[in-house]
């Protein structure tokens, strides 16, 4: 016996209520600025490897400075989106950050996508990178790009496989270079499902 589907809620703009593959709750949201200590915290769990692909260098803590920046975006320029515990900001936990911040060309723009090991391997890294280059579509921008550890392989397929390509620059050794050239010829290959194990019910 079933009955009428529950109304679906309607929630602001890049919010979006997704259940993951092992069936936990989480909220994809804008980030806000009374998520600094609860991304101080989380950053407290990461291991160093964690830690080493995200600012591709040894980071012991991250200072409530760092936090604040983070945390304060200027929305002309800057986006970023946090997967937290669906409860209100200050108070939820933090597993993943995606950030993209345009470049004083004001044409391109770099990003970074950081997903604790707890909630890996569920299709969020997948499905951040397409909020953020629909964000940097809607910019307007030409291109988005991001530097990535040569030996961080999830990443570097990850990015391949949304049709950015690999560029390798003599003077950063050790680092990949991903660029996404947001023109109509990449369309195709961005519209396939990128929520593989995740059910959005979204915002926008």
């Amino acid at each position: 016996m079933t009955g009428a589907s529950p109304p679906r809620e309607r929630l602001p703009p890049w919010h979006e209520r997704l259940t993951l593959s092992n069936g936990r709750q989480v909220l994809i949201r804008p980030i806000r600025p009374e998520d600094g200590e609860p991304l101080r915290a989380g950053f407290g769990l990461l291991e160093p490897d964690e830690i080493r692909q995200r600012f591709l260098h040894a980071v012991k803590e991250l200072s409530p400075e760092t936090a604040e920046r983070l945390t304060h975006v200027n929305p002309r320029t800057e986006f970023a989106l946090v997967v937290a515990e669906p409860l209100p900001p200050g108070e939820a936990l933090i597993g993943a950050v995606a950030r993209v911040a345009i470049d004083d060309n004001g044409r391109d723009a770099e990003f970074a996508i950081l997903v604790s090991r707890y909630i890996k391997q569920m299709g969020l890294g997948r499905y951040l990178m397409t909020r953020l280059v629909k964000w940097a579509k809607g910019k307007k921008l030409h291109c988005l790009y991001g530097d990535v550890l040569e030996n961080n392989g999830p990443m570097l397929s990850l990015a391949q496989s949304l049709g950015f390509q690999r560029e390798f620059r003599q003077e950063s050794p050790g680092l990949v270079r991903v660029k996404l050239e947001l023109k109509p010829r990449n369309q195709t290959r961005l519209l396939s499902d990128p929520r593989a194990a995740v059910q959005p019910q979204h915002g926008r």
